[in-house]
């Protein structure tokens, strides 16, 4: 197939959420498998690089690209019919995942995972970077619930992989008796994601979600580990909100008087089985141990107000998109951060963070997400070339004590182009090495996804 060199279409595929604006010298639309297989074999022969993209949420850079072809797989949106003896569907890349959940939940069925911008995202995207979010807490990332995969390489080949069931194994390295995973996560940078069968649950017929309000961050943090802790309760998401993000959703919401004496916030949820109550009392006193501001506390119950709740949620880190791209004409942006700690290390790393952002003589950053798993979001805004400079030596320096107590640089999001430069702060030569054959051995021309990772 052809691609477009139509500066209006280029320019529709130049950002992401990074900040970074970076414009192809061609975009591709396929609408079926075999068009993406023409142009790879075309790409593949003329040594033209290739970046794959689906709804282009990523917050690393990883679905642009100035060098080459943009792959849009958003016109690969066949969803098959469900299994459900096996409780298993497949769907194309560029299936909407809001849309496939919400299909799906129509049945009374679920697909786990749950990044917070489902309504953006593709299907082939969240595979690529191993999307998780709020609930990954209880259900984990999507890596679990992908049972097989029907993907490209570089040369146009086209191979499908199924997740092994197997309890024992000798054959070979471990590294490579599930291929599948090889893939997932890969940042696009191994092959092209073109279809998955997903594995599913049962919807939960009952879930509560609580927002509870605390008068310092350092209170909120200890419930968290309080309610990890716990017999009584089984949160499937611990969401955590600082004081600036509290801000954000309360003006978001237009509701500036709620918990106004409030310096945090946590967001919990907690689903049971049909016949099961959701323990709400054992909540409550768990909050009140705590000093959380009890009057304040809210309560969601029901389809229409989950979807409030999450609703608040995201519109932290939209809003902090917002502010990021007023500053791209002067060098500035958003920068975020995905880095993740052992959950009883959080409140100690978030605080050796904000004192190296002191030390730096910058703006606090907003916090906010995955506390339950450890896993925070940090968002500075950077207002020129030198505060984004004084911004990421913080991020590094934070980094270095993230990996120090043994932490990740990156949790949810992946590396892309943007965090490239932190990953030998975690993996050895040796690793990295071991990724390079990787590349070589599927990519061998090096032409999928350049930037990413590497």
């Amino acid at each position: 197939m052809t691609s477009s060199r139509d500066i209006a279409v280029r320019h529709s595929f130049a950002r992401d959420a990074c900040g970074l604006e970076l414009v192809p010298e061609s975009v591709a639309r396929p609408k079926t498998e075999t068009d993406v297989v023409a142009l790879l074999r075309e790409a593949s022969a003329d040594r033209v690089p290739v970046t794959p993209a689906g709804g282009q949420t990523s917050t690393t850079g990883a679905s642009i690209t100035d060098r080459g072809i943009l792959l849009s797989l958003r016109g690969l949106t066949d969803i098959g019919d469900v299994d459900r003896e096996r409780l298993t569907v497949r769907a194309q890349a560029g299936v909407n995942l809001g849309d496939l959940k919400r299909r799906l939940a129509a049945d009374g069925l679920l697909f786990a995972p749950d990044p917070t911008s489902e309504d953006d995202a593709t299907l082939g995207g969240a595979i690529a970077c191993n999307a998780s979010g709020a609930r990954s807490l209880l259900y984990g990332a999507t890596r679990p619930h992908i049972a097989a995969l029907r993907v490209a390489l570089a040369d146009g080949s086209v191979h499908e992989l199924r997740r092994t069931r197997l309890e024992k194994n000798t054959v070979g390295y471990a590294a490579v008796h599930d291929p599948i995973d090889w893939f997932i996560g890969s940042e696009g940078t191994l092959g092209v994601i073109l279809e998955a069968e997903l594995s599913l649950l049962p919807l939960p017929p009952n879930v509560t979600g609580l927002a509870i309000p605390f008068p310092e961050e350092h209170v909120a943090l200890d419930f968290i580990i309080a309610a990890r802790s716990s017999t009584d309760v089984s949160p499937r998401c611990l969401e955590y909100f600082d004081g600036r993000a509290l801000e954000v959703a309360r003006t978001a919401e237009g509701a500036a008087d709620w918990a106004s004496g409030a310096g945090a916030l946590v967001y919990v949820e907690q689903a049971a089985a049909a016949g099961s109550e959701i323990p709400l009392d054992a909540w409550l006193m768990l909050a009140q141990n705590c000093a959380a501001a009890e009057n304040d506390i809210l309560v969601y119950e029901g389809t229409a107000a989950l979807r409030d709740a999450r609703r608040l949620r995201h519109t932290v880190p939209s809003t902090m998109i917002e502010r990021g791209n007023r500053y791209r004409g002067t060098g500035g942006r958003r920068v975020s951060t995905d880095w993740a700690v052992p959950y009883r290390r959080l409140k100690d790393a978030i605080a050796a963070s904000r004192r190296y952002a002191a030390d730096a003589g910058i703006d606090q950053p907003v916090v906010y997400g995955h506390a339950g798993n450890g896993h925070p979001h940090q968002n500075f805004i950077a207002r020129d070339a030198d505060e984004l400079a004084r911004m990421e030596q913080v991020v590094e320096r934070t980094l270095k004590y993230v990996i120090g107590v043994g932490g990740t640089v990156a949790a949810e999001h992946g590396i892309g182009k943007i965090k490239r430069k932190w990953l030998p702060l975690q993996l050895t030569p040796l690793q990295l090495g071991m990724m390079a054959a990787m590349k070589h051995t599927l990519d061998p021309k090096l032409l999928l996804a350049p930037g990413n990772l590497f």
